[in-house]
């Protein structure tokens, strides 16, 4: 699933292509709003929040998408060939005189009022990458609850909005603690909370303006870009324990086991 950054990216484009321009074409395949006719609005702007992206156009409406799993937006010239998949998996495509935008296997689209796009966004926390952001308001949200582990605190989108799975196992590695410590368990757990939340601004922020691999050690020799993630069995950058590799929510997590303590999935119980 992409993160913060990418998504950040993907509306740059969106917004360079089709922001001032009126549509000339635009077909949502998906069978509630197959029937639109968007053509002749004028594309306002298009935003990225968290990891949903909201297109504005002219007239008060808001075309919302999320890229799930495997989703993807790409732009195209004029005489450009379609490239993204099948066109089966098309799901939306937005016009304009210069550039055609396509999006494919995308899990969430549709159209709502400008007015009420909090229908769609409004449970978000604060966005990493947005005006709203808020470090200490972040810190608070995972703080609320206590025993939940930091891993999954951090990937729950109402908590702090951006966050993939990428970023948490980096961040619970920054943080020096397994993700499967209870947030409250944290060393000094207000404190560490609002500097997970900082930092996870930082790398995201720090990472959205390059469309290079994904950075977090500070390192660019390939293969040592990232502390932990995609590491599992290799040395671990710091000190060179082999990194180890287990599912948290279903999702693949990785960590140090010398660098970071904490609580792991076979920790005894008792």
């Amino acid at each position: 699933m992409p993160e913060g950054d990418s998504v950040h990216r993907v509306a740059a484009r969106l917004h360079a292509a089709l922001a001032g321009k009126p549509l000339t074409h635009a077909d949502l395949r998906v069978p509630r709003f197959a029937t639109a006719d968007l053509a002749g609005r004028t594309t306002l702007d298009v935003t990225p929040r968290g990891k949903h992206l909201l297109a504005r156009l002219e007239g008060g409406l808001t075309l919302h998408s999320h890229l799930g799993m495997d989703g993807a937006w790409y732009v195209f010239g004029p005489a450009e060939k379609w490239r993204g998949g099948p066109s089966y998996e098309i799901r939306a495509v937005l016009a304009a005189a210069d550039a055609t935008a396509v999006g494919y296997r995308l899990p969430v689209l549709e159209l709502l009022r400008t007015a009420e796009e909090d229908r769609a966004v409004g449970h978000l926390g604060p966005d990493l990458l947005g005006p709203d952001w808020d470090a200490g308001r972040a810190a608070g949200n995972l703080l609320a609850t206590p025993g939940r582990p930091l891993g999954e605190a951090l990937l729950d989108q109402r908590n702090l909005a951006g966050i993939g799975n990428i970023y948490k196992s980096e961040l619970c590695f920054l943080a020096a603690v397994t993700p499967w410590t209870p947030v409250g368990a944290l060393p000094d757990p207000e404190v560490t909370a609002v500097r997970i939340a900082a930092a996870a601004q930082r790398l995201l922020a720090a990472n959205t303006g390059h469309g290079g691999p994904r950075n977090t050690t500070g390192s660019h020799r390939p293969g040592r870009e990232l502390f932990v993630y995609g590491r599992a069995h290799r040395p671990c950058l710091r000190c060179g324990t082999a990194v180890r590799e287990a599912p948290q929510d279903d999702r693949p997590t990785y960590w140090c086991p010398r660098c970071q303590s904490g609580p792991t999935p076979d920790t005894p119980t008792n």
